[in-house]
């Protein structure tokens, strides 16, 4: 049966064209079509037409209600890994990624959210315009989805409770929701939970706020109990004196306020959980925020902290979302204080800023993990597949064109940038420190990627150095030793593997040593190679302050014939691992460090495999030529 796709209507009275085409609406229950909806040829612009404001003696359209969704339907076949429609109320760009990732795994997102062109409009199974703090349209929202999860937590809660006895499931929680949408209540309902947290207490009056003051001593922090976030709603006042204009920088005493104790924190850390229907609980790897005017501005994974502060960070986190109700990603904001403490700040029930980076560095990203959670799926890996990545959010610079035009800029030179990834929300409106877009960049270490952000960012030059980071450093003692060691830089050029060269003395420059040793794998480095000659002490010092493999390559000085390098470096003490090789064979030292990086590099492991192979030709074709030609003629012709 064919069916009018498209047509073409001049209104009576005007002078307009219209071109427009038809889907058709099918009733669920039955999979046929009764009526029809039209839309003009202009992307996600409907023709909103009251039923019988359209009419023609030949030709009878109905445009079915715009927020007309068809029904879950337990009878026909489900195509995706679930046949739930999960209802999300907001529709920015958290809704816009949830529904990128729903789109790869066959899941039906539909969004309540009042503008028509939000950035979740253009992906969504469905948009429905409406205010997602109108009960009556989160009512009738609700009746369309099969699960309600949420891209904000400044929501009628009063409802999403009502909509729980009535049988809506939410995901998180209606009294999670309660719970974190006042960040007073988060204080009091964490402190009760033993979750460590800074010392707070709410106030009424100015007079409250300086009891506060004496209490806590100063600078005091001042927050709004709700609708704080991207940095409103937070104030400092450094002494009593600005306490005033604190005050009314968040709002006034109307607005419902509390304060915090300062808490002397040297960073800002920040853990993605995932908490299942049936109460399983999955980190993603710690990382940390840098803020700017409250607002984050960068997010670095994984955080450069000590193993045991990455292990109490994630403890805290894990806790506290098992002290809220309900399955989905919460992000646990958190302190670390100079004497190594960590203290919860705040949590977000839903995905969030500092997980943006998951898209392209995890194995499962937050998003995807939100959908498994909220439906009852298996849980994701939360683990990285990259060593490093970098998320920076494009903020408006300026408002209107101009700042379009600067956030566009910046977008070009990121796609100069290996491993760069541009999103662009596609927002309507351009506001000064309104998040437009995020960059997030993978490499092989934080210093690489920080390398290459600084071309995005600052508009340094890309060059060979930054664009390639080395993955093995060759190290020597003195220049003596490069007749030696440019073995191991040749090999090493042979199988594709990039390195640099450098002189790092362990006697005459110890400072430099110490400084190179501790931070090279910062700097994306994976193997080191150190040739040292004589009493031979660089391999060990630098295995002793760096966690990456070191060889170690005797040389063979003027006396002793570089038995004593060979001894010095065999003989480390237990806990200071140093691999070695024969005396003057950097070859070999390059060819383990292939090897080593190879465990994870299924291209080296291919090109090592062939290089194996070209040496037992060489050996086979001069065992040939012996065979053939006899000893004495091998010698005299070799």
């Amino acid at each position: 049966m064919s069916m009018l796709r498209s047509a073409c209507a001049v209104l009576l009275g005007h002078t307009t064209t219209l071109d427009f085409t038809f889907k058709p609406f099918y009733h669920p229950s039955t999979n046929t079509a009764s009526s029809l909806t039209f839309y003009l040829d202009q992307p996600s612009v409907p023709l909103k037409m009251k039923q019988k404001q359209f009419q023609h003696p030949h030709l009878s359209c109905q445009a079915s209600p715009q927020d007309a969704v068809p029904q879950r339907n337990d009878e026909l076949p489900v195509h995706g890994l679930s046949e739930m429609v999960v209802g999300v109320l907001g529709g920015g760009q958290l809704s816009h990624m949830l529904c990128q990732a729903a789109s790869q795994i066959g899941i039906k997102v539909i969004v309540l959210d009042p503008q028509e062109n939000c950035p979740a409009s253009s992906l969504s199974y469905h948009h429905m315009v409406g205010n997602f703090d109108d009960s009556a349209t989160v009512e009738e929202f609700a009746k369309r989805c099969g699960v309600l999860t949420f891209e904000i937590e400044h929501v009628d809660v009063a409802t999403l409770e009502k909509l729980e006895k009535l049988g809506v499931d939410c995901q998180p929680n209606a009294s999670t929701i309660r719970i974190i949408q006042d960040k007073y209540l988060q204080k009091v309902h964490f402190s009760q939970h033993g979750i460590p947290i800074t010392e707070f207490m709410q106030i009424d009056d100015l007079e409250g706020a300086k009891k506060a003051g004496e209490l806590f001593g100063y600078p005091l922090m001042i927050k709004s109990r709700r609708l704080a976030y991207d940095g409103r709603g937070n104030a400092v006042a450094k002494s009593e004196e600005e306490l005033p204009s604190a005050v009314d920088a968040v709002g006034g005493f109307r607005r419902g306020l509390y304060v915090e104790k300062w808490a002397p924190f040297v960073k800002e850390l920040a853990v993605i959980v995932v908490k299942g229907r049936d109460n399983s609980i999955s980190c993603y790897p710690v990382v940390e925020t840098i803020h700017r005017d409250n607002i984050c501005h960068t997010v670095k994974a994984p955080a450069d902290v000590k193993c045991k502060i990455r292990e109490h960070a994630t403890e805290v986190a894990s806790n506290a979302v098992n002290s809220l109700k309900g399955a989905g990603v919460f992000a646990v904001e958190l302190f670390l204080t100079k004497d190594g403490q960590i203290l919860l700040n705040e949590v977000a029930p839903r995905p969030h800023n500092s997980g943006h980076h998951t898209i392209e560095s995890c194995y499962t990203s937050q998003y995807e993990n939100h959908l498994r959670a909220v439906i009852g799926l298996h849980l994701g890996d939360p683990s990285m597949k990259t060593p490093a990545a970098v998320m920076y959010n494009v903020l408006g610079e300026e408002e209107g064109e101009v700042g379009f035009q600067l956030a566009h800029q910046l977008i070009k030179r990121a796609l100069t940038v290996p491993g760069a990834n541009v999103h662009w929300y596609d927002k309507p409106e351009m506001r000064k420190h309104r998040k437009m877009g995020h960059i997030t960049i993978v490499g092989p270490s934080l210093g690489n990627i920080e390398s290459n952000l600084a071309i995005i960012v600052e508009r340094k030059r890309l060059n060979d150095k930054t664009a390639v980071a080395p993955r093995v450093s060759i190290i020597m003692g003195s220049d003596t030793d490069l007749p030696v060691m440019k073995s191991a830089a040749e090999t090493l050029e042979m199988f594709g593997v990039s390195h640099e060269v450098l002189i790092v003395s362990a006697h005459r420059t110890p400072e430099f040593m110490f400084s190179y040793a501790t931070s090279a794998d910062k700097r994306g480095i994976q193997v080191i190679i150190a040739g040292a000659g004589s009493a031979a002490h660089l391999p060990g010092m630098v295995a002793a302050l760096t966690p990456l493999p070191v060889i170690g390559v005797p040389v063979r000085a003027s006396t002793l014939d570089g038995i004593d390098s060979l001894l010095s470096i065999v003989q480390m003490p237990r806990g200071i691992p140093v691999a070695t090789v024969a005396i003057n064979n950097a070859t070999n030292a390059a060819l383990l460090a292939v090897r080593v990086l190879g465990v994870a590099d299924d291209n080296l492991r291919s090109r090592m495999r062939q290089y194996q192979e070209e040496e037992k030709e060489i050996v086979m074709r001069k065992g040939d030529k012996l065979e053939n030609h006899g000893w004495e003629s091998y010698l005299h012709n070799n």
